[in-house]
């Protein structure tokens, strides 16, 4: 049918009413779709129940889109989820072109010229449909950011349409009520709960293919069941504690933590080398060691300096400070994520002055540092050092003055 996309559907039937599922490529689905977000906060503002609902489609964030766009050129890129839109069946038109596209003035002049077209056909006999082809005929509901993510990552590259496969699958709803809309919004955005972040790093346990995230995983564990860490079951691991008198720092704390010290970006080398690519040596010559101090390690795969190094700065810490390390206390800060993270930053900094990038740093030369820090363990109070980034920069602060 001439200007309508063809699609295969399946009905399904739910209090609400019926909808559609079906799949279709997202270089159509750019084509035809939109986020109306004026239009919903327009009809929304005067109706105290919409308060909670403004906007059916949120405002994209830059952040996310950015994330998706280098998302979804790796090699396992998937968005399993559907993407949520609403079609009017029928549709006002001027010169083939939504109404809604025009001034008001434009809309009275011309109104004997207004045709009405029909944005979707449902044939049941064979289930297709067909979607008029118009950027005008289908809302978002919920997935602007992947939508907006796969967009970007085509023009980035100026890619013919047919050069990047990624199908979506959509839930199609027609002719819903504003306040339908909005519930379906509501109903999708309130009942997600957020995904445990030291969950996530967990899985990495599972990954077949070496990663920054694998490689931090695999050292967060591995430290916390190693009898001899100072790391020995002080780890929550999956964000939990099971035993709340030892366990004072979350996994994800951790591994996120290595993981500033190994790459910039480690969604990219996950994906290079799960296409089976390699570090070249010549990489070598080019890494910014300053900043991501187990970078070298890393490339040269030798995880287990990476872990001697780690073992040895926070042995040095638990002997400099056995008390506030090896004991958990309400006001105590140093073996939580404030004392972790800023002490993280200070072992960066040691490496930097000490300028080895490639071998494993004794004990000794951690603690010779250490040393020169006059605090006691009584003074690692978060009344002092408040949790957040304002705490943790008064700490990092004070620990380097004596360096």
């Amino acid at each position: 049918m001439k200007g309508y996309i063809e699609l295969p559907f399946i009905e399904v039937h739910q209090p609400i009413g019926s909808f559609y599922i079906t799949s279709i490529r997202y270089q159509d689905l750019i084509t035809i779709s939109f986020a109306d977000i004026r239009k919903i906060d327009e009809e929304a503002r005067d109706d105290d129940n919409f308060d909670t609902y403004l906007g059916i489609q949120r405002r994209v964030a830059p952040n996310r889109v950015k994330e998706i766009t280098e998302y979804v050129s790796t090699l396992d890129a998937t968005f399993p989820t559907s993407v949520i839109l609403h079609i009017r069946s029928i549709e006002e038109t001027l010169d083939g072109k939504s109404i809604f596209q025009f001034e008001d003035d434009q809309i009275d002049a011309r109104h004997d010229e207004i045709k009405s077209i029909r944005n979707i056909i449902l044939n049941r006999d064979n289930n297709r449909l067909y979607i008029r082809e118009d950027e005008h005929v289908a809302q978002i509901l919920d997935g602007q950011h992947r939508l907006e993510g796969l967009r970007q990552y085509q023009d980035s590259r100026n890619l013919f349409s047919s050069e990047l496969t990624f199908d979506l699958n959509v839930t199609i709803f027609v002719d819903l009520d504003l306040d339908d809309q909005a519930q379906i919004f509501s109903i999708i955005n309130k009942a997600q709960t957020k995904v445990n972040k030291s969950l996530v790093y967990d899985l990495y346990e599972y990954a077949r293919y070496r990663s920054p995230q694998k490689t931090a995983h695999d050292i967060v564990r591995l430290l916390n069941r190693r009898e001899d860490s100072p790391f020995y079951r002080k780890i929550k691991i999956l964000g939990s504690a099971e035993d709340s008198e030892k366990e004072t720092i979350a996994q994800a704390t951790f591994a996120e933590a290595i993981i500033r010290h190994i790459s910039k970006d480690p969604m990219k080398d996950r994906d290079d080398l799960r296409r089976g690519g390699f570090f070249r040596k010549v990489e070598l010559q080019e890494l910014p060691d300053s900043k991501y101090v187990f970078r070298r390690l890393f490339v040269l795969d030798k995880d287990e300096f990476i872990i001697k190094n780690l073992m040895n700065f926070f042995c040095a810490v638990s002997e400099r400070w056995p008390k506030a390390w090896g004991i958990k206390s309400e006001g105590n800060i140093l073996n939580k994520s404030t004392g972790l993270i800023v002490l993280m930053r200070l072992l960066k900094d040691i490496i930097n002055d000490i300028k080895i990038y490639d071998e494993v740093i004794p004990q000794a030369t951690f603690a010779e540092y250490l040393n020169k820090i006059l605090i006691n363990d009584g003074m690692f109070d978060k009344k002092e050092y408040v949790p957040g980034s304002s705490g943790q920069s008064n700490l990092y602060h004070m620990f380097v003055s004596f360096l």
